[in-house]
């Protein structure tokens, strides 16, 4: 199962663990079940702090749980073969039951153990799903902590049956005992603000009684943290609040084109960011949205305030705009009333849930093509639908696609409606815009790749946009309101790329320091 320099890696990590641990497998007869024996046995083999046992009784096979030994019941579970992404999540799995600490907050550490009650929750995954490694981490770190909680990753791609009764067609899908709890990414901060249920107006009333920034920036993407590190090393006051530290980023699968990286993926170029950034005295507030910018000519302070959707009031000197963009939707009904229900934005995330079935992927540009390609090697058939009268994408990603052959591309098609059965999808209008003719397509499941929109809706009214809602700005990320600046993909600066985005974030940062001190606004 593991090359030999993985398990060099391994056995260096588990000399961290401070209590010995018990891997106790559940196994069937399947090719799936020798490979979760020999996996936990090669485990077991690198440290005398680890051992296994074979005879589980769990109704899921192959499944294992990791537990300290002497437990009456271990509360991690592995069910399926927890390789691809989620190999990560066993290795942390072992050393934090072990007695490794988590590098997780203090606070949120305690917030997890003062939870009370009883939680059991189960998470489906893919094992190609960059999304997924998080919520399992998160869950099994918590069950770690607060004995009232069991956590179990669930490869749906292994464990069809389940997926099928219980109709999950996205992932990361979050149950908690026996109902839906959650669906998409989610942290650490984010699963337990949702238990914690005062947690959001005692940090509502905690970002109220903060001080003015010097800098505040908004959105917690690649452009957001470059604009905070460059103004942190300036010595002023700092603040970054965001939805979700990362922004798109996380839902990127791999990147190579980041110069002096040759490859990562979305979520460690994430995870990487946030760390630098909290290298510096930067105050981070996290799952904050934003929902209104009062300008400093109209505030009472005579600041520039950012309102939050919590209704705390943030106020700064200057102001960094990055909030970034999001997935264009389609807007045809049946939409939303089947998201996550077949309708997917993420093919590599979910792809793995349709295997053997029908899809159609909406859009010809490169990241749709891009899907469609992927989708094939593992469902039945792909149906690629363009609007226009040829596809966008690159030549030599159309030449792969053409040459599939469980692939169908339809052009000047023009998506009318998603249909299903109540529960599910079960197919796709269209208007070929040729003939003007009304079609249907019968398939499971329709990935939307057609774009971005910026997420400029909270401010409109306040600064000036372009005629598809980017923010409009200068030569120094200036926009048309004094003291607010922007950068990376929610303004009007052509071409959406991350190294881009950083560099947009540098120079908003630099024009707010410039402004600082040129204004009658002083830096402190």
């Amino acid at each position: 199962m593991l090359d030999n320099n993985i398990k060099t890696q391994l056995q260096a990590y588990l000399t961290n663990l401070q209590h010995p641990i018990e891997l106790v497998a559940s196994l069937g007869n399947g090719p799936k079940d020798e490979e979760v024996r020999g996996l936990i046995a090669e485990i077991a083999a690198l440290s005398d702090k680890v051992s296994a046992r074979f005879d589980g009784n769990d109704a899921r096979k192959p499944s294992f749980t990791v537990g300290r030994n002497g437990e009456a019941a271990s509360r991690v579970q592995f069910a399926g073969v927890p390789m691809g992404h989620e190999f990560t999540s066993l290795v942390l799995a072992l050393l934090q039951v072990g007695g490794h600490p988590s590098k997780a907050g203090q606070d949120l550490i305690q917030q997890v153990k003062d939870l009370s009650g009883e939680y059991t929750f189960e998470t489906y995954i893919s094992l190609s799903c960059q999304n997924c490694p998080d919520v399992v981490q998160a869950l099994n770190l918590m069950a770690v902590l607060n004995p009232g909680i069991r956590h179990t990753m669930i490869d749906g791609a292994l464990f069809q049956d389940e997926v099928t009764t219980r109709q999950i067609m996205s992932v990361p899908t979050v149950y908690l005992n026996g109902e839906v709890f959650g669906q998409g990414r989610m942290g650490l901060e984010e699963i337990v603000a949702k238990l914690d249920t005062g947690a959001a107006a005692r940090d509502a009333a905690n970002i109220d009684r903060k001080d003015a920034f010097d800098v505040l920036v908004v959105g917690g993407g690649p452009a957001g943290a470059a604009a905070a590190i460059y103004t942190a090393r300036k010595g002023i006051r700092t603040g970054v609040v965001a939805e979700r530290f990362g922004g798109q980023v996380l839902d990127t699968m791999s990147i190579e084109n980041f110069i002096s990286m040759k490859e990562t993926e979305g979520p460690k170029l994430a995870m990487a960011l946030e760390q630098h950034v909290k290298e510096y005295d930067v105050d981070v507030m996290n799952l904050q949205r934003a929902s209104k910018l009062v300008a400093a000519s109209e505030s009472a302070s005579g600041l520039t305030e950012i309102q939050l959707q919590s209704g705390a009031v943030l106020r700064a000197k200057t102001v960094i705009i990055a909030t970034g963009a999001r997935w264009r939707e389609m807007n045809v009904p049946g939409e939303q009333a089947y998201r996550n229900k077949g309708v997917a934005y993420c093919p590599h995330c979910d792809g793995p849930l349709f295997k053997g079935k029908r899809v159609a992927v909406i859009g010809g540009g490169n990241s749709g093509v891009e899907a469609a390609i992927d989708l094939a090697g593992i469902v039945s058939h792909v149906t690629l639908l363009e609007f226009g009268d040829a596809m966008r994408a690159d030549a030599v990603l159309q030449n792969k696609l053409r040459s599939l052959p469980n692939v169908t591309v339809i052009l000047q098609a023009q998506t009318t409606e998603v249909t299903g059965d109540g529960s599910k999808v079960n197919g796709l209008a269209y208007l070929d815009r040729v003939s003007g003719d009304a079609r249907h397509i019968a398939l499971e499941g329709i990935f939307v790749q057609i774009g971005l929109l910026p997420n400029t809706d909270w401010l409109r009214g306040s600064v000036e946009l372009s005629s598809r809602g980017e923010i409009l700005v200068g030569r120094h990320q200036d926009t048309t309101v004094p003291g607010v600046f922007a950068a990376g993909d929610v303004t009007d600066v052509p071409y959406k790329q991350i190294i881009i985005a950083m560099g947009e974030g540098a120079k908003a940062a630099l024009g707010a320091f410039d402004h600082l001190i040129r204004s009658g606004v002083s830096a402190d």
